[in-house]
């Protein structure tokens, strides 16, 4: 097989094209799905997380307990994700300190024979990340808020009950008015 430019696709490249085929069909099956099934009872989902710039290997409760939790969805061959670091990095920022508010990632992808945790590492690094970063192969959490495509964000309450989402990417200035908003500081 070549690609456009003549070269030989390589094999990351295809199966990064085959995750994509992947993503349109789970987006087709979430499509089917009615907004009951989706109301966020299937949260809140243990993740693993592992070691990157701002995160290290365990698991994590998402949403977390007690704190306000923007969760981002992404892939490393996904390139608006890289679009929506920037304003995660900078809203991280603003409030990563803050011990009310919790950022997490997490991607769909499968860590094995073509995808390596070192390859995530150096993505993370390569594009801001700063904050836990975690893996969910099965699309549990995907599943759970019903995300249809990448990036997409969330952000819980500190009840857990998820209070934004959006799908595609979003501003910092998006992101900063609904996290006060999940704060309770919206008027």
């Amino acid at each position: 097989m070549e690609s456009d430019s003549g070269g030989a696709v390589s094999r990351r490249q295809l199966l990064a094209g085959l995750s994509g085929v992947g993503i349109l069909g789970a987006s087709a099956w979430f499509g089917t799905r009615t907004l009951s099934d989706t109301d966020g009872s299937g949260l809140p989902i243990e993740i693993r997380t592992i070691d990157a710039r701002g995160s290290t290997s365990g698991t994590n409760r998402i949403p977390a307990a007690d704190t306000v939790t923007v969760i981002d969805l992404f892939a490393t061959w996904c390139a608006p994700c890289i679009e929506q670091m920037e304003a995660l990095t900078a809203v991280t920022k603003e409030y990563g300190g803050d011990s009310a508010v919790t950022f997490v990632s997490v991607t769909n992808e499968h860590v094995g024979e073509t995808l390596t945790r070192d390859d995530i590492r150096q993505w993370w690094q390569r594009h801001g990340g700063n904050w836990t970063v975690g893996l969910d192969p099965e699309s549990d959490l995907m599943s759970a808020l019903n995300a249809s495509r990448l990036p997409y964000v969330a952000i819980s309450d500190a009840d857990g009950t998820i209070t934004w989402q959006h799908d595609g990417v979003t501003t910092a200035e998006t992101l900063r008015s609904n996290i006060e908003t999940a704060l309770g500081n919206d008027g």
